[in-house]
């Protein structure tokens, strides 16, 4: 995936993670994946480069201090949507 790509997503991760912890909740990555519309593998991917940007505690899937300011201050904003479902290609047998 692309950082053009994972932007989007990142976005949204930080947005869903700062409300679930806003209400206490934990949250499973397939479970911000379906929330999102995007496949488990990008979710994990924006996890993980959030982590590496030091925004969220991956092990314990919870925003920093530095991602829960980031999310807090995307409250407002409209996020775009992710687009990263893969294109199949159609075959045709003869």
């Amino acid at each position: 995936m692309t950082t053009s790509q994972l932007r989007p997503v990142a976005a949204h991760v930080l947005r869903h993670l700062a409300r679930a912890q806003a209400r206490g909740r934990a949250v499973r990555l397939d479970e911000l994946a379906s929330d999102i519309g995007v496949r488990r593998e990008d979710v994990r991917q924006a996890v993980s480069s959030l982590h590496s940007e030091g925004h969220v505690d991956a092990q314990r899937m919870r925003l920093t201090m530095t991602g829960f300011a980031i999310a807090s201050s995307m409250r407002e904003c409209k996020l775009r949507e992710p687009r990263i479902r893969e294109r199949v290609s159609q075959v045709n047998v003869a």
